[in-house]
């Protein structure tokens, strides 16, 4: 029900796009943390095992070591799509044989993409290759990704949710962006993204150092 990407830009920072067609998909599927990497858990969703991922990254083993350990003797992992990336770039994907519909996972240069009840394999392969023909920040080359997966057909049905996440160099999500539930989530994703984009580093910057962040005018906040 499920696809996203997984992907850093080189510079420190980690983010995950992904939509589906159930609700706030993003709440259950997207983890990070900053200076470690990121994980994805989908599919029949379990939260804890990207959870599992970061800490095992965390150890400094690489992602297929993380991999290996998170799945090797999991209960129910036959139910679990998950990917992991260190910050560094390396990845790894797992596709457990209950996957559901069409599924797949691929991972490449600093990215893993993966999608389950899909409209067809290419959906992922799309994925992937949006996120490397995109330029500009994380935020806007990860939703470019996923906009490239819904050309290539998207999921077998409607997509209802989708959220979009990164982390940088401060200990929070810089950009935590969802839709929970919409006609078209990708869209308003991106439209949310436009208003948010200029002002992040602000906010950064509210949270480091207020007696410098800027105002926005707000009633109250002159």
């Amino acid at each position: 029900m499920t696809f996203s990407i997984l992907a850093t830009d080189g510079t420190g920072a980690v983010g995950i796009a992904v939509t589906s067609s159930s609700p706030a998909v993003a709440a259950r599927c997207i983890h990070l943390r900053p200076g470690v990497g990121g994980a994805s858990s989908q599919n029949v969703t379990d939260p804890r095992l990207g959870t599992a991922l970061l800490d095992a990254l965390e150890t400094g083993v690489g992602a297929q070591a993380a991999m290996d350990d998170v799945v090797r003797d999991r209960e129910h992992v036959e139910h679990r799509q998950l990917t992991v990336l260190g910050v560094g770039g390396d990845a790894a994907a797992f596709s457990g044989a209950g996957s559901l519909g069409v599924h797949r996972h691929v991972t490449g240069d600093r990215l893993a993409a993966a999608g389950n009840m899909l409209a067809g394999p290419e959906v992922v392969d799309a994925v992937a290759a949006g996120f490397d023909a995109a330029d500009g920040d994380l935020e806007l080359r990860l939703l470019s990704a996923l906009e490239a997966g819904l050309d290539a057909g998207g999921e077998a049905g409607p997509v209802r949710s989708a959220g979009l996440s990164v982390v940088r160099d401060v200990p929070w999500r810089v950009t935590d962006l969802r839709v929970d539930w919409a006609d078209t989530p990708v869209a308003d994703l991106r439209s949310l993204l436009e208003v948010w984009l200029p002002q992040r580093d602000d906010y950064v910057t509210r949270g480091l150092d207020p007696t410098v962040a800027p105002s926005y005018g707000v009633p109250g906040d002159e």
